[in-house]
């Protein structure tokens, strides 16, 4: 059938169909058609919506993502067709069921997903199914292969490519932005593409994005890193492992993290940007992704059978987890604090040595530092200026100003503090509660939104001393994360009641 488009402004996959066309075609809400520009010849498969008013019979609504890869204008005709129903569906329900995946399967359900012929419904579905039943290591592998396979990826004609990444769970963890120029000043390639956050206050590509753009092309990122040596980019826009983004997407209502989707994501990244050595940093403890030691070595092993598999040399860090690392959480706060360490400053120790502990096994694992001297290299190229050097370098590439410093990142203007009630150590910081009230105060949407801790575990404090500030840019943001913080307590100082029992009185 032929219809006129009408081009729909909205972030969004599929068309609209008048539901009188949609009859004629043989189609209704959640079915698929075909949509062909014949001028261009470019053609896409979407997901039916239909309407009886907002369009008008013999036109077809075109969101914008599906528009981005059919190029339409206004008012041209497109040729409209019922399509197949897909048949990786078949294979989802199959996952659903608890079956094993082959490759051929696994590869159809990412190709399906990268090309929009799925729906987030059935998305949802898929991602649900991995997580119910989890996947062994070779799918693990089918799929890691699949989400390159369908993007782009970078080749670069020097090596070692190195890389990191951070499982996350742990408020505050803002070490790439410490670790991604220590390693370029050593004269190493990190192209260093991030997430932005699913359950937290701020992923990397959000602090990032507080001094300069995060979205570029996959080639506009391999010229990057070989012009600096570096970037800090945000991988969603780069259709590098463009299965993975959606994939987000769908897990960010559900906060859900499967393991097996987890490895890999991370993976994928890894093999696209085309690197040789990755250090994995697995934060352990209570309150984060991996609870104890034991489990936290089986994920090791796990990221590093991926290697193997990948062609790819992998070590990991079994980091601490319980505490947040360094003071700041939340977008400002945190890149304010990292900047300052980058300047000169000696403090947060839990920022700067988690940071070079991490920089250092990449300089050991690539050879710019002899076994056991990673760290002191990179606290060298810390101290003597070079990484601030190249973090500028790095932020002037992406088109932020390399003149930018700590004191000019300002967080939110609504601000309140929270004293200690009394006198004492403090003996338990919640890591889930804090990126809870920073989340509520607008974290990370709101760049300026967050938590400032004053008083970390073991710090002992006074009656009436500040333990730690929450920061929001609207006032009633600010207000609700106040609420949350009474009802969740994040910060227990000795002595403090901790249970409330009401008495039974009996006549």
């Amino acid at each position: 059938m032929k219809l006129s488009v009408k081009l729909i402004d909205i972030t969004q996959r599929g068309v609209l169909l008048n539901k009188l066309d949609a009859r004629e075609i043989g189609v209704m809400d959640g079915d698929r058609v075909q949509v062909i520009n014949q001028a261009k010849g470019k053609s896409v498969t979407g997901v039916v919506n239909t309407t009886t008013t907002i369009i008008e019979k013999g036109t077809v609504g075109v969101f914008a993502q599906t528009n981005s890869r059919l190029e339409f204008a206004a008012g041209e005709s497109a040729e409209v067709r019922e399509a197949e129903r897909p048949v990786s569906l078949d294979y989802v329900k199959k996952k659903m069921n608890g079956e094993k995946l082959t490759k051929d399967e696994v590869f159809e359900i990412v190709k399906d997903v990268v090309e929009d012929t799925l729906s987030s419904s059935e998305i949802t579905a898929y991602i649900s199914a991995t997580y119910i039943n989890g996947m062994d290591m070779e799918e693990v592998e089918h799929l890691t292969k699949a989400m390159v396979d369908t993007g782009e990826s970078l080749k670069f004609t020097t090596h070692p490519i190195v890389d990191k990444h951070s499982i996350g769970g742990v408020p505050g963890n803002k070490i790439s932005l410490l670790v991604v120029p220590i390693v370029a000043a050593a004269g190493l390639k990190i192209p260093k593409t991030s997430s932005r956050a699913i359950t937290g206050a701020g992923g990397t590509a959000d602090l990032m994005e507080v001094i300069a753009s995060v979205e570029f092309s996959a080639q506009e990122v391999q010229e990057m890193t070989m012009k600096v040596g570096g970037t800090i980019v945000w991988g969603g826009a780069t259709n590098i492992a463009p299965a993975d983004d959606r994939f987000i997407t769908v897990q960010y209502p559900f906060k859900l993290d499967a393991r097996g989707q987890m490895l890999a994501s991370v993976m994928a990244k890894k093999v696209a940007v085309g690197a040789d050595l990755v250090v994995i940093d697995i934060p352990v403890g209570r309150g984060t992704k991996v609870p104890d030691i034991n489990e936290g070595r089986k994920l090791a092993r796990e990221f590093m059978e991926m290697g193997e598999r990948l062609d790819m040399r992998v070590e990991c860090a079994l980091t601490y987890g319980e505490s947040p690392v360094g003071r700041a959480i939340g977008p400002k706060l945190e890149v304010r604090e990292a900047l300052a360490v980058l300047e000169g400053a000696t403090i947060p120790n839990s920022l700067i040595q988690k940071s070079l502990s991490i920089a250092g096994i990449l300089l050991e694992m690539s050879g710019k530092a002899a076994m056991n001297a990673g760290y002191e290299a990179a606290e060298k190229i810390l101290r003597n200026g070079k990484a601030l050097e190249k973090m500028h370098q790095i932020i002037e590439t992406q088109g932020g100003d390399p003149k930018v410093k700590s004191e000019e990142i300002v967080p939110g203007e609504h601000q309140f503090v929270v004293n200690a009630p009394q006198s004492g150590y403090v003996i338990e910081l919640n890591n889930q509660a804090l990126i809870t009230i920073a989340r509520e105060a607008g974290a990370p949407h709101d760049r300026g939104a967050g938590i400032y801790i004053h008083a970390k575990k073991g710090m002992k404090v006074n009656r009436g001393e500040p333990i730690f500030t929450i920061y929001a840019e609207r006032g009633w943001r600010l207000q609700r994360a106040i609420e949350t913080g009474r009802r969740l307590m994040p910060m227990l100082v000795e002595g403090m009641l901790i249970d409330r029992v009401p008495k039974v009185h009996w006549a």
